[in-house]
């Protein structure tokens, strides 16, 4: 999971990167989320990855330029802003999921091992 961590960082640094926010939106989308496949995440972000890879996608391209650049193309800035948005909640929501996962107890029935000092002689 750190690597999608690190690749949805990436691309909050591109969005947050000077220029027109449909340009950043789709730098962002292209160069680090858009080959995220859904399986491969977390079941906290599944769907809303989804939702946000389907705003991003839902246009049919014309002359060869792509799903994500004729989508972007046909937004408007409100809505490319939205998009944006989705991206930072995702990355705040894998955030999320790996605390959960740090603070979850063991799943394993062994018995963790105590230091020699912890252990009361008989």
């Amino acid at each position: 999971m750190s690597n999608h961590v690190e690749r949805f960082y990436a691309a909050l640094a591109v969005l947050a990167a000077h220029g027109d926010i449909k340009q950043r939106l789709i730098r962002a989308f292209e160069d680090h989320l858009g080959t995220i496949e859904l399986e491969e995440l977390p079941v906290a972000v599944k769907e809303h990855f989804a939702e946000m890879k389907s705003l991003m996608t839902g246009v049919e391209p014309l002359n060869g330029e792509g799903h994500v650049r004729a989508t972007v193309r046909k937004m408007s800035v409100p809505e490319a802003d939205h998009c944006a948005k989705l991206i930072i909640d995702l990355y705040a929501e894998m955030l999320r999921y790996g605390e959960e996962q740090k603070a979850t107890p063991r799943k394993n029935k062994e018995k963790p091992v105590l230091p020699p000092f912890l252990v009361k002689s008989g």
